[in-house]
């Protein structure tokens, strides 16, 4: 019961950040998710509806043990890798109703530290 409470409350706060925050050509949207094992991010243009660039802790190539912090902020400076190589320099962050808070704030001090802005 209690599960439900809590994902219909960050369904809830995720749609009043997405009233406010959309992802365009100049500024596409960079988008959070975080589960128990892992933490993704996308870079998503809404006005076309592609994503642009994606990384997260569950891919081959990445290899960080240490904390769930710890690989958080490697994310973040993948992402930031990945969307420097596409072009991409500035970006509007989208906690997706989490709060700004550990994970999802390491992952952001990491994409700042990789170059993107916002």
């Amino acid at each position: 019961m209690a599960g439900k409470i809590k994902l219909s409350r960050r369904e809830r706060i995720k749609k009043g950040i997405r009233k406010r925050i959309t992802g365009s050509n100049e500024r596409p949207r960079l988008s959070v998710f975080r589960s128990n094992k892992g933490i993704y991010a996308q870079i998503i243009n809404d006005i076309d509806g592609k994503t642009l660039v994606a990384a997260s802790s569950s891919e081959k190539d990445f290899s960080t043990t240490g904390t769930k912090i710890d690989q958080s902020k490697e994310v973040g400076k993948k992402v930031a890798e990945k969307a420097i190589a596409a072009g991409i320099t500035e970006v509007v962050f989208d906690r997706n109703g989490y709060l700004y808070h550990g994970r999802v704030k390491s992952l952001a001090e990491g994409a700042r530290e990789g170059g993107l802005i916002f």
